[in-house]
């Protein structure tokens, strides 16, 4: 702050000497030095560096993590969570439509609640999974998603390791619909529906469907995890959290 002083003190007996022309190109230099001053001044006054912030974001993350796997694990954890809840396939509706007319509607219900069994299952294998990404995953600017919306680490963690999310995910799904026994229920339905005649064909992927639907409900509750912790002292649960985030909630 006194280095800032000094600077307006010196550039101001400058400018009273300048033709108005050279005045203007001098204040415009000027501004741009106090400005790039302030910056490091509030950035240094926090007593975080970037290193600091990337670990806070990726400790946040890791915490939502675990707890939301501990949530989603749980019997009903998908299924009587209507945030995450995974539905009849969207793609084969016309198919549910048909067969909750011809009287199957108990048996639709009986397939959907598999679906969630399934990624109830599933997740009791995530972790690893989740955490392995969140640690391999690349922050260059800490800082610019610390100061973004109360989600900006979760958009960031599906921005960019969704793909190789899915891929390492995929196999697990697999074993918890083979475990669960998805096909037990949906081969009767997709058998009649397709014996009906003048219907298309459906044959949804569901492995995929599951996959897909179980990792983005994952990231739903990984996003409300990351909002506690960035507003709720009591959800900064350790020493990193608390240096990282509580400055925030200072504010």
């Amino acid at each position: 702050m006194k280095n800032s002083l000094y600077l307006i003190f010196g550039f101001s007996i400058i400018l009273a000497s300048c033709d108005p022309k050279t005045e203007a190109a001098l204040l415009k230099t000027t501004t741009e030095i106090l400005n790039a001053a302030v910056n490091t001044g509030s950035t240094s006054s926090t007593g975080l560096s970037n290193d600091d912030v990337v670990k806070g974001l990726k400790e946040a993350l890791s915490v939502g993590s675990n707890n939301s796997t501990a949530l989603t694990s749980k019997l009903d954890g998908f299924n009587k969570n209507p945030l995450i809840f995974i539905p009849w396939p969207s793609e084969a509706i016309k198919m549910k439509e048909t067969l909750s007319q011809l009287g199957f509607q108990s048996q639709i219900t009986d397939f959907e609640t598999s679906l969630n069994r399934a990624a109830e299952e599933a997740t009791k294998n995530a972790t690893p999974v989740f955490l392995n990404a969140i640690t391999n995953m690349s922050i260059t600017d800490g800082f610019n998603i610390l100061k973004g919306n109360d989600t900006a680490a979760t958009h960031f963690l599906r921005e960019k390791t969704y793909a190789s999310l899915k891929e390492r995910f995929l196999p697990t799904v697999t074993d918890a619909i083979n475990k669960v026994k998805v096909t037990s229920y949906w081969s009767p339905l997709i058998t009649t529906y397709n014996k009906i005649p003048g219907v298309q064909p459906q044959n949804p992927n569901l492995n995929e469907y599951v996959t897909n639907k179980a990792i983005n409900g994952l990231m739903t509750l990984i996003a409300t995890e990351e909002t506690k912790i960035r507003k709720d002292p009591m959800a900064q649960v350790t020493d990193i959290l608390k240096k990282v985030f509580g400055s925030l909630v200072k504010k």
